[in-house]
């Protein structure tokens, strides 16, 4: 990935806002919440200012006026440069071409679930069956209801989204049967560690030089 100027998705965030008409920073955030962009990437809302005083900074967004209305605040309205633009194209692009290795927290939790017992895995795996279920629905609700009044255009952030989860839910539901059944691979050595504490020697090499080969 390429090294940018201003490397928080944030900005990236901004420059997307901006490139419409020129606003304020308190705009821009009213616009990003209302769009539901902290649903899309990690945003923190309390460094909205420094990512615009840095995109200022490198030239790729410049204040074209600053007044102050009442009682409130001086605000500055900032427009993008021609930098910024090919900047959040540039951006853009890479996004969508270049696979990036990611981390979810399930990820991590898959990755040291032997030292729960079998039976307790299945237990929390259809914990997590029952949530995700249930949040699957909702998400499948508010897109059929975004759909009625908005191009499909803006919604592809909720269609992949959606397709990831159902996707993670139909792993889950085979691993769970393997659990449940008996047959998932190793699960008589996976669960006599557990009955003694003691790590089958099948197991005991993979433990010690990791499970990469």
């Amino acid at each position: 990935m390429k090294r940018r100027k201003v490397g928080n998705l944030l900005a990236l965030a901004v420059l997307a806002t901006v490139v419409q008409r020129p606003m304020h920073p308190y705009e821009i955030a009213s616009v990003l919440r209302e769009r539901g962009k902290d649903q899309d990437m990690k945003i923190k809302w309390g460094s909205l200012y420094t990512v615009v005083g840095n995109l200022e900074k490198h030239g790729l967004i410049e204040a074209v006026e600053s007044g102050r209305q009442g009682g409130r605040p001086e605000r500055t309205v900032y427009r993008i440069t021609g930098a910024g633009r090919e900047e959040l194209l540039d951006w853009t692009r890479e996004l969508l071409s270049s696979p990036e290795r990611e981390h979810p927290r399930f990820v991590a939790g898959l990755s040291v679930l032997g030292a729960l017992p079998p039976d307790e895995v299945a237990a929390l795996l259809e914990l997590r069956l029952s949530r995700l279920s249930e949040q699957l629905d909702a998400q499948r609700a508010a897109l059929e209801s975004h759909r009625g009044h908005l191009p499909r255009l803006f919604l592809l952030e909720d269609e992949y989204d959606l397709a990831v989860r159902e996707a993670e839910v139909a792993w889950i539901r085979a691993l769970h049967r393997e659990l449940s059944e008996g047959s998932f691979p190793d699960l008589a050595a996976w669960r006599a560690f557990h009955r003694s504490g003691d790590i089958p020697p099948e197991f005991a090499e993979i433990a010690e030089r990791g499970s990469k080969p």
